[in-house]
């Protein structure tokens, strides 16, 4: 009976396997690093190593090759056009309606200059490089001077082999082309612009509230959002509900409504008025208990949609910031610094009507507004 030793060197052996091979005696060199990956001495070169170009063919594929990064060149200038010019039209990319037409040439337009670019760079790759043999052997990482000459001997002669150097036409139009690809990241700069100036400071209810004043009325008129139906304060008098209202004639009178639409949007609560604080009834903006809010949270502008009855707290989903409803929308809970801006509300003719714009500007305190 044997034991797994190997008494001239004195080292255990792993356990031979069943129809397999010896095991190795722990402690010696693997035997993986006497292996090569390619036999010693073996320089063959690739085939077609080192083969002359046919000079008429390789001029057609120039040709080509230019022609692509050419349009690649006009395809990027043409984003960069649409971008700043066509797209910034009537609220342009940065307005609702033509959100679609705007990612359809713009993305068009950089996806033809990507794949001119590199159907030409294949086209040069395929056509016009020669190739020829490379040896390269592994050393300690630190470069001597000797190997420091000698990258860039090989480097210089990939330049003549890659035609680079050779053929001016590709060389110069390739520069073309990748220019104004390199300008395009700084064009999408103006995504975080323009700045809104003073467009913030004051939402349609305003401009509606102004023009109902102009025709003898009190106010404008509170509509359902969606519907556009007129509210009458008897269609809104159980406590406890909530609705998003816009201005009335939003749609037909602003020329962006949509963008209107978003900063306007409020939310009318019915509130039991022996609930409400002090300073809302001396404020005097609400009409039975029935109160409006900027529905656009202040703290990152996320939509306060959700609405507490028993606790009469206005509730933003995104990060919890809790207004008080009974108490001009004080911040009870949350990140959000200050209240939801308050609308002031009549009743003129038995509808609801605003008599004002929000006092303060909606939205979070960090919005550029002018």
């Amino acid at each position: 009976m044997s034991d797994n030793k190997d008494h001239s060197t004195g080292g255990e052996q792993q356990p031979r396997e069943e129809g397999g091979a010896p095991g190795r005696v722990v402690g010696t060199p693997s035997p993986a690093a006497e292996r090569r990956l390619l036999p010693e001495g073996d320089t063959a070169a690739p085939e077609g190593a080192g083969e002359e170009l046919d000079e008429q063919a390789a001029k057609r594929a120039e040709r080509v090759v230019a022609s692509l990064f050419v349009l690649a060149f006009a395809a990027s200038v043409a984003f960069i056009a649409y971008y700043i010019g066509w797209s910034g039209r009537d609220g342009g990319m940065h307005g609702i309606e033509r959100a679609r037409e705007s990612n359809l040439w713009l993305g068009g337009t950089m996806t033809l200059a990507f794949l001119a670019m590199a159907v030409g760079i294949t086209i040069w790759v395929r056509r016009l490089m020669t190739s020829q043999p490379v040896v390269q052997e592994r050393h300690e990482l630190r470069a001597d001077d000797a190997t420091r000459e000698s990258f860039a001997k090989t480097f210089l002669e990939g330049a003549q082999e890659s035609g680079i150097t050779k053929r001016p036409l590709l060389r110069r139009t390739l520069l073309l082309a990748a220019a104004p690809l390199g300008l395009a990241p700084l064009v999408l700069l103006r995504d975080l612009g323009p700045l809104p100036e003073k467009r913030l400071r004051h939402t349609y209810w305003g401009e509606a509230v102004r023009r109902a004043k102009a025709q003898g009325k009190k106010g404008v008129r509170l509509v359902v959002d969606g519907t556009n139906k007129p509210l009458k304060v008897s269609d809104f008098a159980t406590p406890g509900g909530m609705i998003t209202v816009v201005p009335e004639g939003i749609e037909e009178h602003s020329e962006h409504p949509l963008n209107e639409i978003a900063k306007a949007v409020t939310i009318l609560i019915n509130v039991p008025p022996d609930k409400m604080s002090p300073r809302m009834r001396a404020r005097g903006w609400d009409v039975n208990g029935i109160v409006a809010y900027s529905k656009i949270c202040t703290h990152v502008g996320c939509p306060a949609a959700l609405y507490e009855q028993t606790t009469h707290h206005i509730l933003c989903p995104c990060h919890q910031s809790t207004f008080d409803a009974t108490d001009a929308a004080k911040v009870v809970f949350g990140p959000a610094a200050r209240p939801l801006p308050q609308l002031p509300l009549a009743e003129e003719d038995g509808y609801l009507v605003a008599t004002g714009d929000f006092p303060e500007p909606i939205g979070p305190s960090f919005w550029e507004r002018g």
